[in-house]
C-alpha cells in the first residue's frame, strides 16, 4: 500500500467522513443500483425487504425509511454497491476531466483518504465532493474530514512555517471515535 502511494506524487491527502452513512443510504438510489446490476427480481425483492426490515434497539422495533441496519451482515456489501455508483464511477471521471495532477484514492465500506498532488484539486475536489454527495442523500462531516500536507516535503514545510510535525492519518481507528 504505502509503496503505491510514494510513486505517486501526493502532496495533499483529503480524509473524508461521510456523517452517519449507515443511516442515510436512500432506499430508492439503492434500489435502483442493485437493479442494475441484478437481473433477477426475486434477488431484488429480497434486498428490500431487507432494507425495510427494521431496527429492533431496547427491546423496541421501529421501521426504517431509509439506510441500512448497521452491524448487519448485508450492510457492507449494500453500502459498497451504493458509493461504487456514487463515488467510485464520479471520482474516476472527476480525475480524468477535472483534475490537473494526480489523485489517488483509498477506499473501505463509507471510509476513504485520497491523494492529490496539487492543493487546488483537492480543494475543489471537496466542494464537487459535497454537491456530489448532497444529490443522493448524503453529507461530508466537516469536523471529521480534513485536508492536510503530505508526502517527503511535508516536514520540512511544516518546519519552516512553524507548525510543528504534519498530520498523518490511520485508517485502523474508528473514524466515528467509537
Amino acid at each position: 500500500m504505502a509503496t503505491a502511494i510514494t510513486r505517486k506524487k501526493v502532496n495533499w491527502v483529503l480524509e473524508v467522513d461521510i456523517r452517519g452513512f449507515f443511516d442515510a443510504i436512500d432506499h430508492t438510489w439503492m434500489v435502483k443500483f442493485i437493479e442494475h446490476r441484478i437481473a433477477d427480481k426475486r434477488i431484488v425483492r429480497l434486498i428490500q425487504k431487507w432494507l425495510a426490515a427494521g431496527v429492533l434497539e431496547e427491546g423496541k422495533w421501529s421501521s426504517t425509511a431509509g439506510g441500512t441496519p448497521q452491524g448487519a451482515t448485508i450492510s457492507p456489501l449494500l453500502a459498497n454497491v451504493y458509493l461504487h455508483y456514487v463515488l467510485d464511477l464520479w471520482v474516476q471521471q472527476w480525475r480524468g476531466r477535472v483534475a490537473w495532477g494526480e489523485v489517488i484514492v483509498v477506499r473501505y465500506a463509507d471510509d476513504f483518504v485520497l491523494g492529490f498532488q496539487h492543493e487546488a484539486d483537492a480543494v475543489r475536489f471537496r466542494t464537487d465532493l459535497e454537491r456530489r454527495l448532497g444529490r443522493f442523500g448524503l453529507e461530508v462531516h466537516p469536523d471529521k474530514t480534513r485536508l492536510f500536507r503530505f508526502g517527503k516535503h511535508a516536514a520540512v514545510n511544516h518546519q519552516e512555517r512553524g507548525e510543528g510535525k504534519p498530520d498523518t492519518f490511520d485508517f485502523r481507528r474508528c473514524p466515528a471515535g467509537c
